[in-house]
């Protein structure tokens, strides 16, 4: 099953260049390109991840997380391996980190996934676990198949994707996750491997294109928990986005080569960083620790949607309070 990728350019001597994400990797042939999950084979840029979920599972929506789209809901849930970052305490790095060229991953091509999806009562798929844009190909075409049979397609991103690929994905996505990992470009490229503007200019990208956005937050001692540093984030998302994007800020807990480095988040920055956000954004969320995390509305303050670990009640007319509050999200119509 293998895939010629789309997004790249032949140049002399078998080389090529990925055009796929920021890093635009120049690829020797029969060389890998950073995200270990595209190979030059012959002057040809080949998709190693192509039909080969290597993680799968049916997680409710707001594990993604998402608590704006279709709360209560179940996701049929894929990843492959590779990955574009190189964070030092990513918890699933052995998928994100391991290598495309193993030749043992059982083939399951997208039409078996619509299956799946549909036999398991699931009516999202879910591109998640390791980062989705390596594995482009693959989700775009399961994706356009999902479409047509009436499911939605939601991604949970690093945001790490050149425009034309990410617009063209877009008119099959449904809602997107997006990991703005931190404010500033050195802690970016010092943890991730990576820079901040790219991960900027997919936000917009996702939000102007009418995708269903949500951010997540992970929350680094050290890295990413100063005031100034929640609030420059916060801001930027009101200015450049809108006040109503629900933010999930999480708590790290150290994995891979961070493990006995750096210090689990303390539940105390958790909640102190709320309150920040709250100043500008009309929906923010803590994850990873025990926190009930409801949904207000905005305008007159009632309890909208009731959570614990997962969700629990909703109390919205369609997408709106009582009040008549539009609450941004998807809530009617799968």
């Amino acid at each position: 099953m293998e895939k010629e990728a789309r997004y790249y350019k032949k140049l002399e001597n078998k080389k090529v260049q990925c055009l796929l994400c920021p890093h635009t990797c120049l690829i020797k042939e029969n060389k890998l390109g950073n995200c270990n999950a595209r190979k030059n084979k012959k002057g040809k840029l080949i998709s190693l991840s192509y039909g080969k979920p290597v993680a799968v599972n049916i997680d409710p929506i707001e594990k993604k997380p998402f608590f704006h789209f279709y709360p209560g809901e179940k996701a049929y849930s894929l990843g492959t391996f590779g990955c574009n970052f190189h964070c030092k305490g990513c918890q699933n790095w052995d998928i994100s980190q391991r290598s495309g060229e193993d030749a043992s991953i059982k083939k399951v091509p997208p039409k078996d996934i619509i299956k799946r999806a549909k036999d398991n009562n699931c009516k999202i798929i879910a591109y998640t676990y390791n980062e989705p844009t390596v594995f482009y190909e693959y989700m775009l075409e399961t994706a356009k198949l999902a479409k047509k049979q009436g499911l939605k397609n939601v991604i949970i991103t690093n945001g790490y994707t050149n425009p034309k690929p990410l617009k063209e994905l877009c008119n099959f996505i449904d809602g997107a996750t997006v990991d703005l990992k931190f404010i500033e470009d050195k802690p970016y490229k010092e943890y991730c491997g990576a820079k901040l503007k790219p991960v900027l200019e997919s936000l917009k990208i996702y939000y102007n294109k009418n995708v269903h956005l949500e951010i997540t937050n992970l929350m680094i001692e050290t890295l990413n928990t100063k005031e100034e540093q929640i609030e420059k984030m916060a801001k930027w998302i009101k200015e450049n986005l809108d006040e109503n994007i629900p933010l999930h800020l999480s708590r790290f807990f150290p994995y891979w080569k961070a493990e006995g480095k750096i210090e689990p988040t303390k539940t105390e920055t958790m909640k102190k960083a709320k309150k920040i956000c709250d100043k500008y954004l009309n929906f923010v969320y803590l994850g990873n620790i025990m926190y009930e995390n409801i949904t207000r509305c905005p305008n007159c303050g009632k309890e909208l949607i009731k959570r614990a670990m997962a969700y629990i009640e909703n109390n919205l007319k369609g997408n709106k309070c009582d009040c008549g509050f539009p609450v941004y999200g998807r809530f009617v119509g799968l």
